[in-house]
């Protein structure tokens, strides 16, 4: 069904492209050339949409999809050097010096009315860190002096009737050279949900244990941000931020038991994380040369303190039931990277574009576990690791450079080469030592054949970065089951091989097609771990070769012809992973968020004050492969949100939105293997159904001050 949704999307793409370009003209917003490289888009493009940050601006460039890097969750230290979570933004041509703030959160910082445009073009414009991509948007700020500011207040109805409050807001300030913002929310956000386990015998198909439960998340993410800017030119910046972020988590789960053939019984899993962040960091540029040196220095501090709890209890909790046994875990850890960057840049050197530069970085984790089953009287009897106290060590350091030039007006070539260098140590309960080096050569070609096409190919060597909590074992009380460690873990390493095409259509639409292959080797995943005493784990390790082939089809099209103010963008995703299992030694797919094929539809109208939409996606199940069991996790249907959005004034929003509108339920479908998969003595299925229902919520979103720069929202009104 996904193939043919696909196809039937690229058919009807070529009908359209065929019934509609000719009688359609690039608005004037959007201007380019046959030999340009830039898109840009002004902010009277974007005034239809109302924007209120430079997120909701991003969200809406014709064909550009948000990329955050390698730092969906602002995770950064789990990603390879400074380059690894550039995604594909800049900010007045610069990139934010930050790891720990994901990239849409830095935009969401920034008033809308402070935008004065967009520019969309490749990569390579803004330095090695985005040679290889096909799109980077640069968004552009006023540098007019002014204080705009945005706040965001939110209330969300959950099925159970609890309603979830959250407010966030950020001030923008420029006098002069300087720019100042501050940034701070409360970071609130409570989900639930409800559901059923079921643990069946494959053997026999017996059913050994049926589970009601009721879960409670609660993430608490205030945070204060700040930055400062001195921008005198392109190439005289100086630039400083900062965040704080105490983030903690809690879950709370009702869990009624019921076992075959014993009483039925109320067990609860709490768990309790506080894990705080503090990151500072900036960069100083100066003219060097005909070029210009630029410094990066960055320090990012990680704490974690998170304690597990599973109760159990001899009966139900109604009839004053007591408490006969349980697990608890407690892990504590700091996470730290300091980090510095030089680099120098030319843009015509020898008829090159240039840039050359230096990296080095010192990681550090430690971290310890403590792992325990409860007995009947309370007393703890602690669970043997295979490394469960331990020190990760690593000294980074890379250099690089990379070069440029324009073979004709509408083709170019770039092309360079990295060669990075680190010492890792465990020290604790393991020690292992290690040098690792690697060369990683990259080239693009970008090409515009003509009549509004744009082609790119690029070919890349990258390294991932070891995740350091791979090197420690840990139990996780709501699976039952213990990951182990490895203090022999070696990063994967890749080369990856991509091509783009792009041609806008209808206008100011956009289709693009992404192709990519990559040939993976020492690829990352579970492997089957002996511990000295003979205890066999599930745990990280390297396996063979892996391959990745993927195909990606974005469309935006404006539908105004149809309806005035419709918009329609369709993304969807055909891939195909391979690598010899461990345990079977026969061909699968990766471990992971590897789906062969995902698909997303969004549909939006601007009518004047009113906005109105919807969003429905859907993809095949993911399965994490480890030695001892298949863990399968899947969407039982389409996923739907809508929203509605009203604007009483050119300053204010008021949005209405439905989260699950379909009610869909997730599910988990796990096939245990005891001991494991390489001896199975016994096998089990669970299969876990959960429903979070619909949920409702109202926004309202309200911007001040006023600046001299251009007033985005108050337009199309």
């Amino acid at each position: 069904m996904a193939r043919t949704l696909l196809l039937a999307t690229a058919g009807m793409t070529a009908l359209t492209l065929g019934t509609f370009a000719a009688a359609q003209t690039a608005p004037a917003a959007a201007t380019s050339g046959q030999s340009s490289r830039t898109t840009n888009y002004d902010a009277a493009f974007f005034a239809q949409y109302a924007p209120r940050t430079a997120l909701d601006i991003a969200q809406r460039v014709p064909g550009f999809t948000l990329d955050l890097g390698n730092n969906q969750a602002g995770n950064g230290n789990d990603v390879r050097g400074f380059a690894g979570t550039a995604g594909n933004v800049v900010i007045n041509g610069s990139r934010p010096s930050t790891k720990a703030e994901a990239l849409d959160t830095t935009l969401s910082r920034i008033p809308a009315q402070r935008v004065i445009r967009v520019e969309v073009s490749s990569g390579d414009l803004y330095g090695s860190d985005y040679a290889g991509k096909s799109q980077v948007l640069n968004v552009v700020l006023s540098k007019e002096a002014g204080f705009d500011a945005n706040v965001t207040a939110s209330a969300k109805r959950w099925y159970t009737g609890y309603i979830n409050t959250d407010i966030q807001g950020s001030a923008l300030f420029r006098s002069g050279s300087n720019t100042f913002n501050l940034a701070g929310g409360t970071g609130r956000n409570r989900q639930l949900e409800e559901g059923t386990d079921d643990l069946t015998d494959v053997t026999t198909g017996d059913l050994i244990e049926h589970r009601r439960k009721h879960n409670s998340y609660f993430n608490k993410d205030p945070f204060l941000a700040a930055t400062w800017a001195n921008e005198n030119g392109p190439d005289k910046t100086i630039r400083l931020n900062a965040r704080w972020q105490p983030s903690s988590f809690d879950l709370f789960q009702d869990n009624r038991v019921t076992p075959a053939g014993a009483p039925v019984h109320d067990d609860n899993l709490i768990q309790r994380y506080r894990d705080p962040v503090i990151e500072l960091g900036g960069d100083v540029t100066r003219p060097l040369a005909g070029g210009a040196i630029k410094f990066v220095a960055l320090a990012t501090r990680r704490k974690r303190n998170d304690l597990d709890n599973y109760i159990q209890h001899d009966g139900l909790l109604e009839n004053n039931a007591v408490v006969n046994g349980g697990f608890e875990q407690q892990v504590r850890a700091r996470r730290n990277e300091t980090l510095g960057r030089l680099s120098w840049t030319r843009p015509d050197l020898l008829g090159f574009s240039f840039e050359a530069g230096a990296e080095a970085s010192y990681n550090t984790l430690d971290d310890k576990v403590d792992l325990f089953s409860i007995d009947e009287d309370g007393s703890k009897v602690r669970i043997p690791l295979p490394i469960a106290d331990a020190t990760v060590k690593e000294k980074r350091g890379e250099i690089y450079f990379n070069a440029g030039k324009a073979l004709a007006p509408n083709l170019r070539l770039d092309g360079g080469l990295n060669y990075e260098f680190s010492d890792l140590s465990v020290r604790g309960d393991a020690v292992a030592d290690r040098t690792l080096k690697f060369l990683k050569p990259n080239v693009t070609l970008d090409w515009k054949p003509g009549a509004g096409w744009h082609t790119q190919f690029s070919i890349r060597r990258t390294v991932a970065q070891l995740n350091f909590y791979d090197f420690i074992s840990v139990g996780d009380l709501s699976t039952k089951r213990v990951t182990g460690s490895n203090a022999e873990l070696v990063p994967q390493r890749a080369w990856e091989f991509r091509a783009t095409v792009e041609h806008p259509i209808l206008g100011d639409g956009l289709f693009k097609l992404d192709l990519g292959y990559d040939l993976i080797s020492k690829l990352q995943d579970q492997i089957l771990i002996i511990d000295d005493e003979g205890n066999a784990f599930s745990g990280p390790g390297n396996l063979g070769t892996g391959k990745n082939a993927f195909a990606t089809l974005t469309l935006d099209a404006p539908l105004s012809r149809l309806w005035k103010g419709l918009r329609l963008k369709f993304n969807g995703t055909l891939q195909r992973t391979r690598v010899d299992d461990p345990i079977s030694h026969q061909p699968r797919k990766f471990s992971g968020f590897f789906p062969s094929w995902q698909w997303e539809f969004d549909v939006r109208r601007d009518a004047g004050r009113w906005s109105y939409g919807f969003d429905i996606s859907d993809r095949q199940h993911i399965t994490f492969y480890r030695t001892d069991e298949f863990d399968i996790n899947l969407n039982r249907g389409p996923y739907m949100t809508a929203f509605i959005e009203y604007r009483p004034t050119p300053r204010m929003a008021i949005n209405f939105s439905i989260d699950n509108a379909l009610s869909t339920h997730a599910a988990r479908h796990r096939i245990l293997f005891r001991p494991n998969r390489a001896e199975p003595d016994q096998v089990f299925d669970e299969f876990r159904d959960r429903n979070r229902h619909r949920s409702f919520q109202i926004t309202l979103k309200q911007s001040f001050g006023g600046s001299s720069g251009t007033k985005v929202a108050a337009k199309g009104q």
